[in-house]
């Protein structure tokens, strides 16, 4: 099953009025665990940076103008995520904007039966707690101290943590961390001689006198 945790940064809150996707980052799952296989591009977005959103994510508009624009990294972005479903927090908010610049692009919009939202599935499984990644993170003892600031792939390779354990979370008996499981590293192998596989002359009798009762076998047409 290939999943994919997906993430945005925006100039803002509101395509509507202008706003544009700065930074795109995606972590593909496999049965619900990280590949290693990543999309991660910034977007020049053509226009002007808010301070307030510069504040949030530390892009400003000096640095995304030396980035490629929308349409010349959508088909990649496309090719990434096809056929997977996408693993977001707070799905309406990524979605829309996604949407949007695929419909100013002349493409066609995702549905948002494509998207998994982990906001709904942690206040479903948390009720009147808090949802923030942040809040999971800290919930789950998941180490998100790199994120000083927004960052698209910083969060969805946190958001694919966050829903590993809200799916399910990690086997105990898979851990490779500290506990029981670490005298198996440390164990010394046991030396055990090669066993002998030849068959014993009286293997070799009894099987030449089976053989016989075989009629017409295939062996010997």
């Amino acid at each position: 099953m290939r999943e994919i945790a997906l993430d945005t940064e925006t100039t803002g809150f509101d395509p509507a009025s202008g706003d544009r996707i700065v930074e795109i980052g995606c972590v593909e799952m496999i049965n619900h665990i990280a590949t290693g296989n990543v999309f991660h591009r910034y977007i020049n977005p053509e226009r002007d940076m808010p301070t307030a959103a510069f504040e949030v994510h530390g892009l400003s508009e000096e640095f995304l103008r030396g980035h490629k624009v929308m349409a010349e990294e959508i088909d990649e972005f496309l090719a990434f995520i096809e056929g997977a479903k996408l693993v977001i927090h707070n799905a309406q908010f990524d979605m829309k904007f996604i949407n949007a610049e695929l419909i100013r692009l002349k493409r066609k919009p995702l549905p948002m039966s494509q998207s998994i939202d982990t906001v709904g599935m942690a206040r479903a499984k948390f009720p009147g707690a808090q949802a923030s990644l942040d809040a999971l993170c800290r919930r789950f003892n998941i180490d998100n101290s790199a994120r000083t600031k927004h960052g698209a792939l910083l969060d969805a390779e946190l958001l694919a943590e966050v829903y590993l354990e809200l799916v399910g979370g990690r086997q105990q008996g898979l851990s490779f961390g500290s506990g029981a499981g670490d005298d198996i590293s440390k164990a010394e192998a046991e030396f055990r001689p090669p066993r002998a596989h030849a068959p014993s002359a009286e293997e070799l009798a009894a099987h030449a006198e089976f053989m016989k009762s075989v009629e017409n076998p295939i062996w010997e047409r």
